[in-house]
């Protein structure tokens, strides 16, 4: 019997340590799955009992410095399905498919998959919607598309959006963290079938709006600074062009306009029907290379030689060194020899000769600016040219700004230092240049560039405002205004006169420069350039065109730039209301060709050019030209029967800027949320008062009803019967 007794209590120890040892390793799985791994699992619990449909927020508003809108956000929807509640998904994915122009097979795969919540499709207009809405499983949430209602008006300023609504290119990309806002929730509790429990628990997580982003881009402005570039690239056939308006005094950019551009509502298509024929074909990588170059801001990410419209900072540099004064006396026989390199004159078939200084500013004399280069040193003239901005961002908030070139003093020789005093061996970019110039214009005062104004939340109120900053002074005001009054005389008696304006002081330099192509200049390839500032004796702005690669056959900015410099200058002075004063040959001239304005209110927009040019009068519209009637002009700048000289420009407001900036249409928000009847609302520049939860049962004003902007429309919800 000892035997079998000595076996049982093995027997029983056996069992004893394996139950110890089961219920230990039992003790450390629920230790790793309610402690180590708690979270994990919490949220994997979460997720199998909740049904989470994100909800987007709407992206700000992009407003011009005076309260016109460039870029807003339209109210549009985005399909989600959940498969456990589509009960014959192959018929309803034919449905879909049609309703939205999508693949049938790709909508079936979808619709099968083994996950709660698929997104079928974004940006689904309201219409295509409705055609589904009926489907059991399908589920709708308020969006917005971003929409550029001038097309391609300052595309190159403001960029443009992803699919997700995200910045991509421009002040879009910039200040994305400000436009885009938060998005929302909607959370709901399921069964194991992922069907919602009636009294289970719901929330919603409304989104936070995007703030709203103000320029300092004046709409009007960037008009004339837009037409005027174009023109240019097409009259001289050139590669591309740019023109840079500028107040001096706070670093403001009131217009920046880049030629070809793009249209934003439509980035990644071709810009006309030229440039289609030529990107097909392409591969995908040749494809995006077109796209970058179509983006790309000429203005602050290439760089060039700037020609002689550098000859303003060797001039200001030398002055305020005192090593040139107007009055010094120079002798220009064609070349100069320097380093042992003969340099020449761009008039060397026929030399300046005796000249004062300031007459070769006006001659744009190449063998002075070299000596003045060499009496300033190469270290002290490299110290103005830093000084001035060159070789550094300017911190101008626009992506892919470039530094420009500046030679390293260690490797700067006299011929280098030589070409450098008239535009050569230096790269900037157009933005440098002209805030550079602004200094000379500012007192001596470097300032930043500045394209955003402030941010305000959704009822308008300013958070943010982005103050002028100043750099650092970089000359004396007593330089500062010698410059301007020997620049000026550039315009009255040298090379610049094209930019003449009756009625106007204007200070200005003529630019042009060969191109380098691959370190080496390329004959017949030019970047002609003209730089402007008005009034000379009290500038409010300054003027920047540069115009690439023209026909070679004229190709000289003060033949081909200055014209364009001179038209930008007297639309946006008298669009600024700065008063003309006229010399007594100036007035006797102008009297003689005053014309008077023509009364175009009312009328379609074809009638009033008509009208206009009967009249040797110019326009410029303001506003989107449309299909059908709208096309009619409601308000006119100058008003009819108004005096002014020949081929003045009259601002022709259309019946659709009215409507944007002055009235507004109300929308139909029946049937929206909270969040999507707001959203529209506050597209159309009208605020809200809310009355209730759940969906919009009634609206005052009615739908259609014209009314004034900030108007109240009041909207009462109500919960859809059966909801909790």
């Amino acid at each position: 019997m000892t035997a079998p007794g000595i076996r049982l209590k093995k027997r029983l120890i056996f069992c004893l340590f394996a139950v110890f040892f089961l219920f230990f390793a039992l003790i450390l799985r629920l230790v790793w799955i309610q402690i180590i791994r708690g979270d994990v699992y919490r949220d994997m619990a979460v997720d199998q009992w909740t049904r989470d449909i994100p909800i987007p927020s709407k992206r700000g508003i992009i407003y011009d410095r005076n309260g016109k809108k460039l870029a807003i956000s339209a109210s549009i929807e985005t399909l989600y399905a959940r498969p456990i509640e589509i009960k014959d998904a192959k018929e309803v994915s034919y449905r879909i498919a049609e309703a939205l122009d999508m693949d049938r097979e790709d909508v079936l795969d979808r619709l099968t998959r083994n996950v709660d919540t698929v997104l079928l499709k974004k940006k689904v207009e309201k219409e295509d919607v409705d055609r589904i809405r009926d489907i059991e499983g399908i589920y709708s949430v308020d969006d917005s598309k971003r929409y550029y209602p001038n097309r391609n008006f300052a595309s190159h300023i403001l960029g443009f959006t992803g699919t997700d609504n995200q910045g991509l290119d421009g002040v879009e990309a910039l200040f994305d963290r400000y436009l885009y806002g938060l998005p929302g929730r909607n959370i709901a509790e399921t069964d194991a079938a992922g069907r919602r429990i009636p009294f289970g628990f719901g929330t919603q997580y409304s989104p936070q709006d995007g703030y709203h982003l103000v320029l300092t881009i004046d709409e009007v402005v960037q008009h004339f600074a837009e037409k005027a570039i174009e023109e240019a690239v097409i009259n001289n056939k050139a590669k591309k062009g740019t023109a840079i308006v500028m107040d001096p005094k706070t670093g403001d950019i009131l217009a920046l306009a880049v030629k070809p551009d793009y249209d934003p509502n439509t980035p990644f298509d071709p810009v006309n029907e030229q440039e289609r024929e030529l990107w097909e074909g392409l591969s995908a990588e040749e494809l995006r290379d077109e796209r970058l170059k179509m983006w790309r801001n000429y203005a602050v990410s290439d760089i060039y030689e700037p020609g002689s419209t550098f000859k303003v900072i060797t001039t200001a540099a030398g002055l305020e060194e005192g090593v040139v004064r107007p009055d010094s006396t120079f002798y220009c026989k064609g070349s100069i020899a320097v380093g042992g390199r003969t340099l020449k004159c761009w008039r060397s078939y026929n030399p300046h000769g005796h000249q004062t200084f300031v007459e070769a500013v006006q001659n744009s004399c190449n063998p002075v600016f070299i000596e003045i280069a060499g009496r300033l040193g190469k270290e002290k003239f490299l110290e103005y040219i830093e000084a001035f901005g060159f070789g550094e961002p300017t911190g101008v908030d626009l992506p892919g700004e470039a530094y420009g070139l500046v030679m390293n003093p260690s490797i700067a020789g006299p011929v280098e230092l030589a070409n450098m005093g008239f535009g050569q061996g230096v790269a900037v970019t157009p933005i440098q240049l002209i805030t550079a110039a602004s200094a000379i214009a500012n007192e001596g005062m470097l300032m930043e560039p500045r394209i955003a104004l402030a941010l305000k939340d959704q009822e308008g109120n300013t958070i943010h405002e982005f103050g002028s900053k100043l750099r650092r002074q970089v000359i004396s005001p007593q330089t500062a205004r010698t410059t301007m009054q020997i620049l000026e005389t550039v315009v009255s008696e040298g090379t610049g006169s094209n930019a003449y304006i009756p009625g106007f002081r204007v200070a200005g330099k003529t630019g042009t420069a060969q191109k380098v192509v691959d370190g080496r200049y390329v004959q017949g390839k030019y970047v002609a350039s003209f730089l402007g500032i008005a009034p000379a004796d009290d500038p409010r702005v300054v003027v920047l065109v540069v115009i690439d690669e023209p026909d070679p056959a004229n190709y000289y900015g003060g033949q081909i730039a200055a014209p364009v410099v001179g038209n930008i200058l007297s639309d946006t002075l008298r669009y600024l209301k700065v008063q003309p004063r006229y010399t007594e040959e100036e007035a006797e001239r102008l009297i003689q060709e005053k014309v008077t304005v023509p009364d175009v209110e009312g009328i379609p927009l074809q009638e009033a050019i008509k009208a206009l040019s009967s009249s040797n009068l110019q326009y410029q519209v303001v506003g989107s030209v449309i299909e059908g009637d709208a096309n009619r002009i409601v308000d006119q700048t100058p008003k009819p029967d108004i005096m002014v000289t020949e081929k003045s420009i009259v601002l022709l407001y259309l019946e659709s800027y009215s409507r944007q900036h002055r009235e507004a249409i109300v929308p139909n928000v029946i049937g929206k949320t909270v969040n999507g009847a707001t959203g529209l609302l506050r597209a159309e520049g009208l605020k809200v008062q809310i009355t209730g939860t759940g969906i919009a049962v009634s609206q005052d004003p009615l739908p259609g009803e014209v009314v004034d902007f900030d108007t109240v429309v009041r909207v009462v919800f109500e919960e859809p019967e059966g909801s909790q």
